[in-house]
């Protein structure tokens, strides 16, 4: 019998924000278990892929993230899912939310709702990428794995960040 998770916790990150070799870690198809370990950090690595970068890293900006925070009620209201808490940072996004979709396919369509929410209001001007490759998507599958998840979301990212 399948065991249908409760829902995900999603986390993704602007373009050009964590790169492989930070020294905060990083995953790769071969360091992707969960609990295990990060690619191990290296400069010299980080620099190469810097370099490669096509545009300047993205920061999300106090108006952005309004504009995000909002988007991501609206979309899940568009779509039916259910969200339970979702946090903006200026370098990564976390939310919980629930739907009997895919996950790949719920984080892509979110993405793309933000990006174009983003385009027409003119906050990230002509770039072409906006967000990372891929993203994380946690499978939670209590009600206790769905509270730690929000708590984390909440209350283990520092103090709140301005918006406007």
């Amino acid at each position: 019998m399948f065991n249908a998770p409760k829902a995900f916790l999603f986390t993704f990150v602007p373009y050009g924000t964590r790169l492989h070799g930070d020294e905060r870690g990083s995953v790769d198809k071969f360091h992707n278990k969960y609990g295990g370990e990060f690619v191990p950090p290296d400069l010299q690595f980080e620099a190469m892929r810097r370099a490669d970068l096509a545009e300047d890293p993205l920061l999300i900006s106090p108006k952005m993230r309004g504009i995000i925070e909002d988007t991501i009620l609206q979309h899940c209201e568009h779509r039916g899912w259910h969200h339970y808490s979702s946090n903006v940072r200026t370098n990564h996004i976390h939310a919980v939310l629930s739907s009997a979709g895919d996950p790949d396919r719920m984080l892509a369509d979110l993405k793309a709702y933000l990006t174009r929410a983003l385009r027409r209001t003119c906050v990230i001007g002509t770039r072409k990428r906006v967000w990372a490759e891929r993203g994380s998507k946690r499978y939670l599958f209590t009600d206790a794995a769905v509270t730690r998840a929000c708590e984390y979301v909440w209350l283990a990212q520092g103090p709140d960040l301005p918006r406007e």
